[in-house]
């Protein structure tokens, strides 16, 4: 047993099975009381508890196991859980802790009610996401919660003191406590554990009654093994739940009966599209199923672990590269193909997680969707008015842009729907295309300060009214979410950019047989129209691209190719600002592809210079900031950026947090309310920069090391793949000296 102070004097046990034996010697390992005292129907399981160093104490009754303990565990079978609560009542102190292990919590808290009166702040139901094909003592392991969830769902009043002691134990045991209401936990319960075991139990039973039943079972495959092997389960522990979890149970019971009824009858009438579409929809969620519930179920996932790159100073950047595909491309390729008619295809589709959640928003919507395989996609386009109400709220986990565009695209639809995003995109505000789209007819409630989640009540048998807007600051999102709302207005959308920003919207709608009117600074559509299929080859992201133009630019001793990249017009702003300040960039092999113009580009290291830079140049390389602001410290005098407000609410305050993170690399610089000043020639030093879990922010300061003096870490950089996959690979092949490590949540300061 380790040496440690305890959080409790005495725990006391009261079902020495396995969830109780287990957590009754994770409590002894690791020192988390003075005394555990077990009680249970079963002496011999005590005394085998007790030999095998499992408890301290052997109790007689339920009674004298409570007796004294500040924290009481109840692991009994559900249905018994009252008879018990009856027993520990009149003897639990007045500020013990009274907690279960049950998988079914509506029942307990019933039963609390019953028996206490009330549900009161100290007591705290549980539930341990972990178990064994074993039952018993005998089955107990003191590991059995490392690395696995504990869902604790406390009352609304519950003590603070004693939930965050609970939570503390649980998480010495080595698992990951998540919260949430009890009828949430039984609603995801019965979803994802309830009605699997319903399902295995009665296809083991059926298939058992078959004529054939021998042969069924003497040859089933692997996947029937695994899939049937939770009918193995105690049936009497089942029993119990069932019961105990009706109401959840049978909801989902009637909601997967519906959906099989209706692949049923896809199948009787060989309706292969809706099979595909079923199956190539269910195929993606497992695919991406600890993205998708990332924060909401209690699977674990590599979303939960904290990314840090730790970068050694100095090196050059040489090589052939191909940069990944265009991330707002990728997005908008995907949502006209879906409302086209006809099967888009789709090559160098970008597969980050930003774009993947675009995919899965359209397969909830009905829409087929076949890949991405190595950046192939397939939609089958439902056409203008074929999307379907989702089944629930849309993920987009960070990414903005889905967030915006989604916004108009559902604005106009005949049904609800709701937009949900991580943490940091949940902390964006989204009144700059709510505002427009109210005025547009829609309806849409958002959180405080306009920040997601949005709800999207449609547009309810009433169509949208074209506008006219103009655009208080250049923002490419706010365009293409008035323009998608426009498709399905009544009338003509149009907007006005105060400065030129990125037109791969009317382009791609141009492509789809779309028509866009183009009139100076105003891009406009009138409702009414369709889209046609199309085929799209997504070039490489210019954004993704600028790191690399940055690196090569600031690296004595740099040469480097990049093919295929987009040069969109409205988005070369970083290759003329870098060329301004001295950058040797070559332009090559200009071709366009699918109405985009694409080049190859050779950069080579250059003696850059500051410079003011032109405000008509900003939309133009509003997501490639975080990286000029490297080149401009690298560089020689003033570089003074005016006219970015927009920089302030992207992922993170752009301007402010490279600030900070250039101040603690030694780089001095004034922030203004629209822009920055910097000083080039400075020292960039090493340290400890904390990216704001901003994809584009790590990537600026992993540039930076280039240039650095001594070591550069960097916390908080999960997010990079929700833009650019594989950045760590690509920057070692080109020469920068980078490794990330991987920790659990909450080892930075970005967890806080």
């Amino acid at each position: 047993m380790l040496s440690r102070e305890p959080l409790f004097q005495r725990v006391a046990i009261i079902g020495l099975g396995l969830i109780g034996g287990s957590l009754a010697g994770a409590i002894r390992k690791h020192g988390l009381a003075s005394e555990v005292v077990a009680a249970d129907q079963h002496q011999d399981d005590l005394l085998l508890g007790l030999s095998q160093g499992v408890i301290d104490t052997v109790a007689q009754t339920i009674a004298e196991a409570v007796q004294g303990a500040d924290l009481v565990v109840l692991a009994v079978p559900v249905r018994a859980t009252r008879k018990v609560l009856e027993a520990v009542r009149p003897h639990l102190g007045a500020d013990a802790i009274l907690t279960d292990v049950g998988s079914t919590k509506t029942g307990f808290v019933k039963d609390v009610e019953a028996v206490f009166g009330a549900f009161l702040p100290r007591i705290i139901p549980g539930h341990p996401i972990a178990g064994s094909e074993k039952s018993g003592i005998r089955a107990a392991n003191s590991e059995l919660f490392n690395k696995h969830k504990v869902i604790l769902t406390p009352p609304d009043d519950v003590s603070r003191e004693h939930l965050a002691k609970l939570q503390a134990l649980w998480e010495v045991c080595g698992a990951t406590v998540l919260t949430m209401s009890v009828a949430y936990h039984d609603e995801v319960l019965a979803a994802t554990s309830h009605l699997p075991h319903l399902i295995a139990f009665s296809l083991v039973d059926t298939l058992a009654g078959e004529d054939q039943n021998m042969d069924i079972f003497r040859y089933a495959a692997g996947g029937f093994r695994d899939f049937t092997r939770i009918a193995a389960s105690d049936p009497v522990m089942w029993h119990d739940i069932f019961l105990s979890n009706r109401d959840a149970v049978i909801r989902m019971i009637d909601h997967f009966t519906h959906d099989l009824d209706q692949l049923r009858t896809a199948v009787a009438e060989q309706d292969g599209d809706m099979l595909l579409r079923v199956f190539s929809r269910a195929k993606a969620a497992r695919d991406h199923f600890s993205k998708m519930l990332s924060g909401q179920a209690y699977v674990t996932n590599n979303s939960e672990k904290q990314v840090t790159f730790r970068l050694q100073p100095g090196g050059s950047v040489t090589g052939d590269i191909r940069v990944p595909g265009d991330k707002s491309m990728s997005h908008r390729s995907i949502m006209l193909g879906a409302i086209a008619e006809g099967i888009t295809e789709v090559k160098g589709f970008l597969e980050g997680e930003d774009s993947l959640a675009t995919i899965q928003a359209f397969r909830d919507m009905g829409v087929t969707i076949e890949g991405p395989d190595d950046g192939f996609v397939r939609i089958h386009g439902v056409g203008m008015h074929g999307l379907q109400a989702p089944r629930g709220p849309i993920y987009l986990g960070n990414s903005g842009t889905g967030m915006r565009l989604f916004t108009g695209l559902l604005a106009a639809q005949p049904f609800e729907s709701e937009l949900t995003g991580d943490a940091s995109l949940s902390g964006r505000p989204m009144n700059r295309v709510a505002d427009p789209l109210r005025s547009m007819g829609a309806v849409i409630d958002a959180a405080e300060g306009g920040r997601p989640p949005l709800k999207i009540r449609g547009s309810q048998g009433k169509k949208l009214t074209g506008i006219h807007y103009d655009m208080p600051v250049a923002s490419a999102q706010v365009k293409s979410c008035l323009l998608l709302a426009g498709l399905y207005a009544e009338g003509t959308t149009s907007v006005a950019e105060p400065a030129p920003t990125r037109d791969h919207t009317e382009r791609m709608l141009t492509g789809f047989g779309y028509k866009v009117e183009r009139d100076g600074p105003i891009a406009s559509v009138r409702g009414g129209g369709k889209l046609t299929a199309n085929t799209i080859d997504v070039p490489a992201d210019i954004s993704s691209a600028a790191f690399f133009l940055v690196a090569a630019s600031i690296a004595p001793g740099s040469d480097l190719v990049m093919r295929h990249v987009g040069m969109n017009p409205t988005r070369v702003g970083v290759i003329n600002i870098l060329q301004q300040m001295g950058g040797n960039i070559e332009i090559m092999a200009e071709r366009e592809v699918g109405g985009e113009p694409v080049a190859d580009l050779r950069v080579r290291f250059a003696e850059l210079k500051g410079l003011t830079i032109p405000e008509d140049q900003v939309p133009l390389a509003i997501d490639e900031f975080p990286a000029l602001f490297i080149a401009a410290a690298c560089a020689t005098g003033r570089t003074v950026l005016t006219g970015a407000e927009e920089l302030r609410v992207k992922e993170s305050d752009r301007i402010q947090v490279m600030a900070d993170g250039l101040a603690t690399l030694g780089v001095e610089t004034t922030v203004t309310d629209d822009g920055i000043v910097i000083e080039g020639g400075q020292t960039i030093k090493g340290g400890s920069v904390y990216s704001h879990h901003d994809h584009r922010i790590a990537m600026s300061f992993a540039v930076a090391s280039l240039r650095a003096t001594e070591e550069i870490e960097i916390d908080g950089c999960s997010v990079v793949a929700t833009s650019f996959p594989r950045f760590v690979e690509l920057a070692r092949e080109t020469g920068i000296n980078i490794s990330a490590e991987r920790s659990a949540a909450g080892a930075d300061q970005g967890a806080q």
